[in-house]
């Protein structure tokens, strides 16, 4: 969880490109010659294309949500996800060197970090959705999703409900009835959340007297 929120704070901080920089992609774009603005153009465009084909898997894979096809779906998240990943990649979050390809490509317009943002978060939460679907479900990968969703979106209901039951089924009821009492201030009277409340603290209270039990024994 902490990489992802470091992950999207270090994506924040790439915004403003520093003043020199902004002034050589301003003149490599612009009156010297037109070579560079050439460069600067495809990066640009590629970038948007690649936002595009995320947004045209993510909406195919609801398609297959709605259809039942989860297999199928949780396919063209990924694959979302995949044309997103480029886009970090030459946003320079990771890499040291800051080519003009990559200035050029930090100069993701607030509408493109919005959308990349978003379609980030619709296909972790969707995923989630297809994985709980499952006859036998992954909830480490589950937890995983949602720990994503919540680096970028800290006050996600379903992803916080998700993770309570994830970390339930994974034993750690600690960490679920964290989530989990998150996810009720959220939505005070949601019967699945209150549910699971019940069930986890019934489980602590079970292990706690085995605890005391055990202690018991190995005094005696």
């Amino acid at each position: 969880g902490a990489v992802c929120g470091a992950e999207a704070a270090l994506a924040g901080g790439k915004s403003p490109p520093a003043p020199a920089g902004g002034r050589s992609l301003a003149a490599a774009a612009g009156g010297d010659g037109g070579g560079g603005g050439y460069r600067v153009g495809g990066a640009e465009l590629e970038m948007e294309a690649k936002i595009q084909k995320a947004i045209d898997f993510k909406l195919e894979g609801h398609r297959c949500y709605k259809e039942k096809k989860f297999r199928e779906a949780i396919g063209k998240y990924h694959r979302a996800l995949l044309q997103l990943k480029g886009i970090h990649v030459v946003d320079g979050t990771t890499g040291s060197e800051v080519n003009l390809l990559n200035q050029a490509a930090a100069k993701l317009t607030e509408e493109q970090r919005r959308a990349v943002e978003s379609t980030e978060i619709e296909c972790y939460d969707s995923l989630t959705a297809c994985l709980l679907q499952s006859e036998l479900v992954n909830y480490e990968r589950v937890k995983e999703y949602c720990l994503k969703v919540l680096g970028h979106q800290q006050d996600h209901f379903k992803a916080m409900y998700r993770a309570g039951i994830a970390f339930y089924h994974l034993g750690d009821y600690e960490c679920a009835l964290r989530y989990l009492r998150d996810a009720k201030c959220r939505e005070p009277t949601d019967t699945n959340v209150l549910r699971y409340i019940q069930l986890t603290e019934m489980k602590m209270s079970k292990t706690g007297q085995q605890v005391r039990e055990s202690g018991k024994e190995s005094l005696g």
